[in-house]
């Protein structure tokens, strides 16, 4: 059996750790991936809707930086590309969310315009009609409706979908709750005759 001359193995291994030393981190890939996730943190449609690859794009930064601090220069490339890629995902996902909170703020505030219409039209027939109702009462839940109806419209023009949103559900409940009130005033009224 021959045995390996022992200076042929410590030239092996002289050679590895020379190879080792000399790795350089990847500096542009990690520069890089902290940009990404720099700009999709600072984006808040990512932040808003694209939270979970946010955090994706975050735990990969942090993989990336404890692999370069470990000289594991492979890992923190491996990482800085992930780290890029969930951060495009988050920006991606939020512009995706952005638009479709911004479609539905719309639709719901579009739906509005008809109820308030008829709301308004349904309490002038009440009154005239001599319906026994608290008016003010009315007028004050209806003044609120319209109100949360011109805040909605404000937000959505603001950029505030979700709060847009929330306005209008809420106008349409009001609103909805005084045709309610002025229906079973009339039905009760109508039975008595």
């Amino acid at each position: 059996m021959k045995s390996i001359p022992i200076i042929l193995i410590l030239t092996a291994f002289a050679v590895a750790i020379l190879f080792t030393g000399c790795a350089k981190p990847p500096t542009a890939e990690m520069d890089n991936a902290v940009e990404m996730v720099t700009r999709a943190e600072n984006d808040i449609d990512a932040v808003t809707y694209g939270a979970s690859s946010l955090a994706r794009a975050r735990d990969a930064l942090t993989r990336m930086r404890t692999a370069a601090a470990s000289k594991r220069y492979d890992t923190a490339k491996s990482s800085a590309a992930e780290a890029v890629a969930a951060a495009q995902r988050a920006i991606d996902e939020g512009r995706t969310g952005a638009n479709r909170a911004r479609e539905e703020a719309a639709s719901l505030l579009a739906d509005l315009r008809p109820l308030i219409i008829e709301t308004e039209q349904g309490i002038n027939a009440a009154r005239a009609a001599g319906l026994p109702l608290d008016f003010d009462s009315v007028n004050r839940d209806f003044e609120t409706a319209c109100t949360n109806a011109d805040q909605a419209q404000v937000s959505l023009s603001a950029g505030r979908y979700q709060e847009s949103s929330n306005r209008s559900r809420t106008a349409r409940s009001g609103l909805v709750t005084i045709n309610q009130q002025l229906s079973s005033t009339a039905t009760s009224v109508s039975r008595k005759k």
